[in-house]
């Protein structure tokens, strides 16, 4: 699945839906949604990539919470992620 429909449908789950698939309280359309999404998601890697405080065997661990971000937005990365 593409990760514009992977945030698209995890903002979805999140929202009250009601039998008419409407969603009454979401305030942001579909590419405001991914651009909130997409935004807040980008925040979060440059704040990983710019802590300076860890050795080169921790950069692993920067990468990890870069999958997590994806994660949280809905996207699974793809089964190469089996570490962790």
């Amino acid at each position: 699945m593409e990760l514009y429909e992977e945030i698209i449908l995890h903002a979805l789950r999140n929202e009250r839906a009601i039998i008419s698939v409407s969603f009454p309280d979401m305030k942001l359309n579909a590419q405001e949604l991914v651009g909130a999404a997409s935004y807040g998601a980008l925040i979060g890697i440059q704040h990983i990539l710019k802590d300076d405080t860890l050795n080169d065997e921790e950069c692993f661990y920067k990468i990890e919470e870069i999958v997590r971000i994806f994660e949280n937005m809905g996207s699974g990365c793809g089964s190469r992620h089996d570490f962790g």
